[in-house]
């Protein structure tokens, strides 16, 4: 069990390292956000997080990173919302669009390029693979174990059936693609179900990617709704 406190540590080292790829320090921690504790006592919750398997110290680096555990805490206690900003920018970029293969490569594109990630769009008989540009942008991409994940996933994918989740590292149902995230989800074309994932580093924006993917299929369900009526 861990208290009201450490939980909105996890959630702060998380958000912050999701922005700045860094080890998080307790000291940084301490100054930037009010615990109503001193750093050596911030230090003791880092410590009893590293020992509940949260919290992890590269070597040589002073501060901490999250583990599969920590992002997954963090994704179960993000609210599963849409925006309506993004629901514009989908709506705006596929209207007057008739033909849904350019409907899939438009939002292909739209979602690689608002989620830093490689996206896949399955529609049965054939699939869009986009945003490789954007996987070597992060600084992940200097790992080669980081890489060689992404190219066994992309190997594999269209040989294994995934169902909808997020799959956070050793959870992804491909295997040895433990430093990766997958978000996988179904959604309704006018005329078929779409599959669509996003892939990055476990390091990805949770929060505005679930965001994407929420007002994606909010988007789609009531194109078809309109079609139907």
């Amino acid at each position: 069990m861990i208290s009201e406190r450490q939980e909105e540590i996890i959630k702060l080292l998380v958000k912050e390292y999701i922005k700045s790829a860094e080890p998080i320090s307790s000291k940084f921690l301490a100054e930037k956000y009010d615990f109503g504790i001193c750093p050596s006592t911030l230090r003791i919750e880092f410590q009893y997080l590293i020992k509940e398997g949260f919290l992890e110290q590269p070597h040589t680096s002073a501060g901490r990173v999250p583990t599969d555990k920590a992002y997954r805490f963090f994704v179960d206690n993000l609210k599963q919302e849409s925006e309506e900003k993004i629901e514009e920018e989908i709506e705006e970029i596929i209207k007057g669009i008739k033909d849904y293969h350019k409907i899939a490569y438009s939002i292909s594109k739209y979602l690689s390029s608002h989620s830093s990630s490689f996206t896949i769009l399955n529609l049965g008989e054939f699939t869009i693979k986009e945003g490789f540009e954007e996987i070597f942008k992060t600084p992940e991409a200097k790992d080669s174990s980081f890489i060689l994940d992404i190219l066994t996933f992309i190997k594999k994918f269209e040989e294994i059936q995934i169902a909808p989740g997020l799959y956070i590292g050793e959870e992804n149902p491909v295997q040895n693609t433990k430093t990766i995230t997958l978000i996988c989800s179904e959604c309704n074309f006018p005329k078929q179900k779409v599959h669509i994932s996003i892939l990055g580093p476990k390091r990805m924006d949770y929060e505005n990617n679930i965001k994407l993917i929420n007002s994606l299929n909010k988007v789609l369900k009531e194109i078809v709704w309109r079609k139907k009526n």
